[in-house]
């Protein structure tokens, strides 16, 4: 089983392009953006540069429209803001890892919810699947960039 680690400034070109793959799920950055949110992450870790994700507590100074509106609800959570993995290296656990390492910072940290969204359009069936077993509920839903985007939020109890 391959370990996780923190993001490394080494590591930002390519998984950048990992993020840019997959801008529909997620959404595009830039490389000043991507440093941006790495450096500023309650949990930045990557798995080699085949997986990564990026959490943020409800502390963050970030205006993501899906973070604000945690931040509008709970007084304290941890928000996934991006979690992916590179397509040659599914199925390995990567993102199962990434989570479980998540769950533990956040109950150390003393939180007791993590949230995050997922894609209904566009759709992103795989990611809804992975968050149900995961255990995760649906606590709403909204549109999001003038329509272009319909996502549920998603919390799980920790």
């Amino acid at each position: 089983m391959t370990a996780s680690r923190p993001i490394a400034p080494e590591d930002h070109p390519q998984l950048l392009a990992l993020n840019n793959e997959h801008a529909a799920e997620l959404s595009l950055l830039q490389k000043n953006a991507f440093a941006r949110l790495a450096s500023q992450a309650f949990l930045a870790r990557s798995i080699k540069t085949e997986a990564f994700i990026f959490a943020f507590d409800q502390d963050a100074d970030y205006d993501s429209p899906n973070f604000l509106w945690f931040r509008q609800r709970y007084p304290r959570f941890v928000y996934v803001d991006r979690v992916v993995v590179a397509e040659a290296a599914r199925g390995r656990g990567h993102a199962r890892r990434l989570y479980d390492e998540l769950f533990a910072a956040a109950r150390e940290s003393g939180q007791d919810r993590v949230v995050c969204e997922v894609n209904i359009r566009p759709s992103n069936a795989a990611s809804d699947a992975f968050h149900e077993r995961l255990g995760f509920l649906e606590v709403g839903r909204a549109e999001i960039h003038d329509g272009a985007k319909l996502v549920r939020y998603l919390e799980r109890q920790l």
